[in-house]
């Protein structure tokens, strides 16, 4: 007996050793997989492998200053109608003549080797060949554009064989297979961009609000091993190191300026962030074309390492043949093109003629994270629990993260949070100065602060709008210096969402959770509002660089033990095991029911997860942004120890309780889509500087915006920001429309 509880012992104390939970890099980045790609996709005609019925974009150029804080997407869209006014087309022929530069008749088939009519003499042996005279013609196979003709021979696509003898006879002819001159057109469609908002002519770079750490205002762009569609550039495990992401600007008027008008480049990087540290062989690249001899020139760039604070680059623009219209600059990144790796971050792209050497400052005041939640420890709970607690939710430290760019001490001003719902105004929330500028009477020069403010006491979502199975509240934040600021970064938006579950995360990951080991636990902690029942558990399982979605685990619930899992409450049966389904896009959760759609009583303190059969890592995700590693337990003991999470960070798992959205759930996946598609949201609303539209739909549709009087005063799309700032105070209507129709009409109110 000795002996095997020796054994027994060993083999856990080895577990111990060798077992831990781990955090892994991306393999794709599911919130771009979902999105449609930005170029237009016309039907094709069968069989036809040339550039037929495409899209060609003719691009606008800019002016200085060129500059990008990356609060907003500026990356010019590609969403070509035919029926706009503005679209040409031309239609291009294979085979034309070499003198008229006609096309050559459609039913033109002629072939690029020599052909001949031979004769045969049988009385004699005899055998005589007689070339076919070539024909002159231009050519091109029509599968790139722009167009460029080569003159090349033909012949005719056949050979004559004629054979003489003292009977009559009959020519062969033998028809030669894939004649290379078949005459066949493709036509290109043709529109003139012109979109001096827009900056950025490719989307392989991602823009963000995640990934970097510490930046000094909203939004950047990520560079690492994905590309637009958010998979590797190469499906594969793999050493190699290649160039990934191109990040493109359009082309600049620098024809304007001379080499002594002080044209400087500025940017601010980081290397991993949240992401994945590079490599010292890894590097972000700058790039600068010249327009005279037409290529690319390398003029900066910066090699991998740990995460570090923002850094600045400022690079003088001084090659005379950069002067020319047509200018253009583009980031790069080398790494690894097997999957979200080797992460490069930028910001505040700052290209300004009249500079200096010494200026490398970026004068603004911004928010740096967005606001995630107005709710005390969660970003989401159940409708029902919050109508039905007493005790007020609203949480008593409201992080807010912002920044002095100015070199100069700045005044502190108060800020505000505004909260709606349905377009009308809920509350309006102080932030007070002086906490925002941590207590002083100025911001400091180039300083970030952060500061907490209680909204405990003030306000409460209104649990008695009308509605009894869900609710969405929306909040706009502000706050300023007294200097001229970019005015996107001032101010911060954001939904409090009421479903059917809890959440801590906010629904997108930045990296992969797991636990390796068989028989490994992992559970999350949950402190509900009320003792309910769950129905499921709603977890996005994200690929890393390698597939385990063949893996296997037994969903299963915990009571609480003293702040750690305690009694398992249910596991799934051994022989009816679930596997890690991927899902795309935010908020891409797969939704894994209890055995028999049972439902489980559980007290306000209970711990959700598995526990898997196989060694290797399934690969949760993990929401780097918010850190709830303090609920995050794991155990490869069979439960007898349970462990911390080694990382900070929040599980993209989320419990999802009984209400009167069961029927929805019950509804298979591909019906509960069709029925919830066809509505949309608008936010901000109210507004005074922009608004957005939120629905399911990945196809962007066009965006109508008229006033009360049916006048039309602008048209976007659905995934823009859209700038209303210009427009006068009063009630909009906001249309949508999609490729079958009218969708549906929501009110705006601009302030």
């Amino acid at each position: 007996m000795r002996i095997i509880l020796f054994f027994i012992l060993v083999v856990v104390a080895t577990s111990i050793v060798y077992s831990q939970d781990y955090v892994l890099p991306l393999g794709v980045n599911t919130e771009l997989v979902k999105q449609s790609s930005s170029e237009t996709t016309l039907a094709k005609k069968s069989g036809n492998t040339t550039f037929d019925s495409t899209f060609v974009y003719i691009t606008d150029t800019l002016f200085l200053p060129v500059f990008d804080e990356f609060s907003r997407s500026r990356f010019q869209t590609f969403k070509g109608d035919l029926n706009d006014p503005s679209v040409t087309s031309q239609l291009f022929y294979k085979l034309l003549d070499p003198l008229t530069f006609q096309p050559l008749p459609n039913n033109t088939f002629l072939t690029d080797s020599a052909t001949f009519r031979i004769e045969i003499n049988l009385i004699d042996d005899t055998i005589i060949s007689h070339p076919f005279p070539s024909v002159t013609l231009l050519f091109n196979p029509l599968q790139n554009f722009p167009v460029n003709y080569v003159q090349m021979e033909a012949y005719p696509p056949y050979i004559i064989i004629d054979s003489v003898a003292s009977f009559p006879t009959t020519p062969d002819t033998i028809f030669l297979t894939n004649p290379l001159f078949v005459q066949d057109s493709a036509r290109i469609f043709l529109q003139e961009i012109d979109d001096p908002d827009k900056i950025w002519l490719n989307r392989q770079a991602y823009h963000n609000y995640r990934f970097a750490k510490n930046p000094w205002s909203l939004g950047v762009v990520t560079f690492d091993g994905l590309d637009e569609k958010g998979f590797p550039y190469i499906f594969a495990p793999t050493t190699a190191r290649m160039m990934c992401d191109t990040l493109l600007s359009k082309p600049i008027h620098l024809n304007q300026y001379q080499p002594s008008d002080s044209v400087y480049f500025s940017f601010l990087y980081q290397t991993e962030g949240y992401g994945d540290v590079p490599e010292e062989g890894d590097s972000l690249i700058l790039q600068f074309y010249n327009p005279v001899q037409d290529n690319w020139k390398n003029v900066w760039s910066a090699p991998g390492k740990p995460v570090s604070d923002f850094k600045v680059a400022h690079i003088p623009v001084l090659n005379p043949e950069y002067f020319n219209s047509g200018f253009q600059f583009r980031f790069m990144n080398y790494g690894s093109p097997a999957g979200a790796l080797d992460h490069f971050h930028i910001d505040y792209v700052d290209l300004r003629p009249f500079s200096a050497r010494q200026d490398t400052l970026f004068r603004d005041f911004a928010f740096v994270y967005p606001i995630s939640t107005m709710l005390k420890d969660y970003i989401s709970v159940p409708w029902k629990h919050y109508v039905n607690t007493s005790e007020n939710k609203m949480t008593d430290s409201l992080k807010v993260v912002v920044r002095n760019g100015s070199e100069l001490p700045e005044n502190n001003q108060a800020g505000n949070v505004r909260v709606e719902f349905d377009g009308q105004l809920q509350a309006n929330f102080p932030l007070n100065a002086t906490l925002l500028s941590g207590g002083n009477i100025n911001y400091s020069p180039r300083t970030s602060y952060v500061s907490y403010h209680n909204f405990s006491t003030a306000y409460e979502f209104d649990r008695l709008v009308d509605n009894d199975t869900s609710a969405t509240f929306q909040w706009i934040a502000n706050a300023s210096a007294q200097f001229p600021s970019y005015p996107p970064n001032d101010s911060t938006f954001g939904e409090q969402v009421f479903m059917n579950y809890y959440a801590y995360d906010d629904g997108s990951a930045e990296k992969a959770y797991g636990v390796f080991g068989t028989q490994s636990q992992l559970a999350y902690q949950f402190n509900a509002y009320q003792s309910d029942s769950l129905i499921a558990v709603q977890m996005h399982f994200v690929p890393t660089v390698n597939d385990v979605s063949n893996s296997l685990f037994l969903l299963a619930v915990w009571n609480d033990n003293n702040g750690r899992p305690g009694t398992k409450i249910y596991e799934d049966e051994f022989f009816f095991p679930k596997q890690p389904v991927y899902q795309n896009g935010p908020n891409g959760f797969y939704t894994y029911f209890f055995k028999d759609t049972m439902k489980i009583p559980v007290d306000e303190i209970f711990y959700i997860g598995w526990r898997q059969i196989d060694e290797p890592r399934l690969n949760i995700g993990f929401d780097c942004n918010h850190n709830n590693q303090d609920k995050i337990f794991w155990s490869v003991d069979g439960g007898n120890i349970w462990n911390n999470a080694n990382f900070e960070g929040s599980l993209l798992m989320r419990p999802v309780v009984t209400s009167n959205l069961d029927f929805i759930l019950g509804v298979p996946e591909e019906t509960k889509v069709l029925a919830t598609t066809k509505d949309f949201t608008v936010y901000p609303n109210p507004t005074n500087s922009y608004f957005q539209i939120g629905w399911q739909e990945t196809q962007p549709a066009k965006v109508v915006l008229q006033d009360i009087n049916g006048r039309t005063i602008l048209e976007a799309w659905s995934d823009e920001k859209i700038d209303v700032s210009v427009c006068q105070k009063g009630i909009y209507l906001v249309t949508l429309i999609d490729n079958n129709g009218k969708v549906g009409t929501k009110k705006l109110v601009i302030h």
